[in-house]
């Protein structure tokens, strides 16, 4: 009897354990291929920011993020709470710095640039009054963030109307303002810095030219359902 007992319990450990290697290699984030070159986006963001950008510091996130995820399950196995609440700023910088770069990633192509079209642009000109002021206050929003950030067209989905945001540092826009992300302008210094110095408002003015609308548009799409 206290064999079978034993045995149950080594394959109760086993299974356990497991489980534990099957989510944990499930919630593994992994780096998000981009569907376009380096310098596909010339010359609007040149190939040594894009390639900087996407494989060291987008990269810096994923790697980051999975640690402190690690060490999280970690500390809720053990109960600790005081480490969970010690975690919580690097899974807000880092898995918000991830989330945010895999929808910049999209936001972007080298056949973006010029107007929306079709619901998108309805709503736009509802909530702006035209394309352009919407253009002119998303930029204006952007440029104005001090230091590090992001400026956002956002979704909300309780009035259904299009909104405009910016979020310091790594914050996610949902999670800081429940805004559905559509549209993000990254203006972390990494971003532009060695294309355009220190002259925000330049590069703010050229990413327009490589804006996605299609994926915006079907961003959009989703965020009404």
């Amino acid at each position: 009897m206290l064999c079978r007992v034993g045995q149950i319990r080594r394959c109760a450990a086993s299974l356990s354990q497991s489980i534990n290697q099957v989510a944990a290699s499930r919630q593994k984030h992994t780096l998000p291929d981009l569907t376009y070159d380096y310098g596909a986006l010339e010359p609007h963001i040149n190939a040594e920011i894009m390639q900087l950008h996407h494989s060291k510091h987008h990269a810096t996130y994923v790697n980051n993020l999975n640690v402190t995820e690690e060490k999280y399950q970690e500390a809720l196995a053990k109960g600790d709470v005081t480490a969970q609440v010690a975690l919580q700023p690097a899974l807000k910088f880092n898995g918000g710095g991830h989330i945010n770069h895999t929808i910049f990633w999209t936001n972007l192509s080298p056949n973006g640039g010029g107007e929306p079209q079709g619901e998108l642009m309805e709503a736009i000109k509802r909530d702006f009054g035209s394309f352009q002021k919407m253009k002119e206050k998303m930029s204006a929003a952007t440029v104005a963030v001090q230091g590090s950030g992001w400026g956002w067209l956002g979704y909300e989905k309780e009035s259904g109307r299009l909104r405009i945001a910016a979020c310091a540092n790594q914050d996610p826009l949902q999670g800081s303002t429940g805004l559905i992300p559509l549209l993000g302008i990254d203006v972390w210094e990494h971003a532009y810095y060695l294309q355009y110095k220190n002259v925000r408002p330049d590069y703010v003015k050229a990413i327009w030219n490589v804006i996605n609308w299609e994926n915006v548009s079907e961003r959009l799409q989703t965020a009404k359902k």
